[in-house]
């Protein structure tokens, strides 16, 4: 049974937005199974603008590059992220920069930025190549879960470059599983601290991170030295403000979940796609091969290979498949009424589907980012795996470094393959991962 979000008002010619009557549970579990099937049977039945029953809400979904320039652009001021995103994982990423909004949020960006300008990129880099090199003579060969090892290294990284600590193992592991256990209970169904719950999981361990977090900040603030945690310690604006010890923390945690996250699930997509398509992985590794194995920040624009295999790969699997925001007055979208206190969303992950846009979509061809062909830019959100907007994402320069890095170093000492048959199973109840963590057959070379 169709019904509408609510009626258009009577002196516009707006249409309202429409759904379907069918239980909430049913739908998120049909979107997870199959979000390209369930997206695009939504759009046969609805158009665009429709919306879907999910966590006790209804959601508007809003497809295409237009729908996603007007929501993330926002030049109208008619969204907000904060009271979006709070409802999804509020609880867990307090007060990270993508949950403010407006003033408050460029207040925060304007400092936060001062950890991603290119002087310190460059310093981070430096910092990085030891301990990926180091990680990457130690790769395991034979049969491999490459989601694991992903996980593993990109959590060092972030200790190291992100946090400036060196931990034991057995704190890395119990710092990996709060960071997990964090993400996943934003997509909780049962959305209350039921025993055994992901959302109680959750909340247990965002405050083991609060509690790490803060353990350290006395020492952060005594001493600068060349980490995010250091830099956010003692940044300030141009106005003299600083951030409190409460600011760090939250800043901290939200991002080193976004730059670990992000990475892991972006490389797994890369290497997936380089398994499945040998001569891409030959051409990366060529390339990669010419230049040394120190790889210095300017030589990351030789990487062109491994540029449009990144680029693909994310197109193929956006790492945050959808972006919500709340109407903070009555606005439209694509000629839609859309009623204040309505959460839309923007779906990454299907929106990189559209075949108005982008030719056999479903077939990987890394070859549509060349300047010949250029796909993604038939318009400016064909392609917004970091969003857009003031909220796009501050850590999309370090990630693209960081990516660059390990895949150049793992290029240059292995190869990897599945088989034939082989399509990779894939999670999408939370941030979409492979359900069996990649497993390939890893060969020296």
């Amino acid at each position: 049974m169709t019904v509408i979000l609510a009626p258009a008002p009577p002196d516009s010619d707006l249409k309202p937005v429409e759904g379907s009557t069918t239980n909430g549970v049913i739908q998120i579990l049909r979107m997870r199974r199959d979000p390209f099937a369930f997206a695009a049977a939504q759009q046969a039945e609805f158009g665009n603008v429709s919306f879907i029953n999910a966590f006790g809400q209804r959601i508007v979904t809003c497809r295409g590059p237009v729908a996603a320039d007007q929501i993330l652009m926002n030049k109208q001021k008619a969204f907000a992220n904060g009271p979006a995103w709070n409802f999804f994982i509020g609880p867990f990423f307090n007060r990270g920069v993508m949950l403010l909004d407006f003033d408050e949020h460029r207040h925060h960006r304007l400092i936060l930025q001062q950890a991603f300008t290119p002087p310190v990129l460059k310093g981070y880099m430096q910092a990085m190549q030891p301990i990926i090199a180091e990680r990457i003579k130690q790769f395991p060969v034979g049969d491999v879960k490459l989601f694991s090892e992903f996980k593993a290294l990109t959590l060092d990284v972030a200790l190291e470059v992100f946090m400036g600590l060196e931990l034991p193992q057995a704190e890395a592991n119990r710092i990996n599983k709060a960071f997990i256990e964090t993400v996943r209970a934003s997509t909780s169904i049962v959305r209350k601290p039921v025993p055994g719950g992901r959302w109680r999981k959750g909340l247990r361990s965002r405050k083991i991170l609060e509690e790490f977090m803060m353990s350290h900040i006395p020492a952060k603030r005594a001493a600068q030295t060349p980490d995010l945690f250091s830099v956010l310690c003692h940044a300030e604006s141009e106005e003299g403000h600083r951030f409190t010890d409460e600011d760090v923390v939250n800043h901290m945690i939200f991002v080193l979940m976004a730059a670990h996250d992000t990475s892991t699930m972006t490389m797994t997509q890369m290497a997936y796609h380089m398994a499945k398509s040998p001569e891409w992985q030959r051409r990366a590794r060529e390339q990669s091969l010419e230049l040394g194995p120190d790889l210095a920040y300017d030589d990351l624009s030789k990487l062109t290979d491994i540029d449009l295999i990144m680029k693909e790969s994310l197109r193929m699997c956006a790492p945050v498949p959808g972006q919500p925001r709340m109407a903070v007055k009555d606005t439209e979208v694509m000629g839609h009424f859309i009623p204040k206190g309505a959460i839309v969303s923007v779906p990454g992950l299907t929106n990189h589907y559209d075949t108005e846009y982008w030719k056999e979509p479903f077939t990987f061809d890394p070859e549509r980012f060349t300047p010949e062909r250029a796909e993604d830019k038939s318009h400016r959100m064909a392609w917004h795996p970091f969003g857009g907007g003031v909220h796009k994402c501050i850590g999309l320069y370090f990630g693209q470094l960081e990516i660059k890095t390990i895949m150049h170093h793992l290029l240059r000492g292995f190869e990897w393959s599945v088989p034939d048959d082989y399509v990779m199973p894939m999670d999408y109840s939370a941030l979409p991962v492979p359900k069996d963590k990649l497993p390939v057959k890893v060969r020296r070379v």
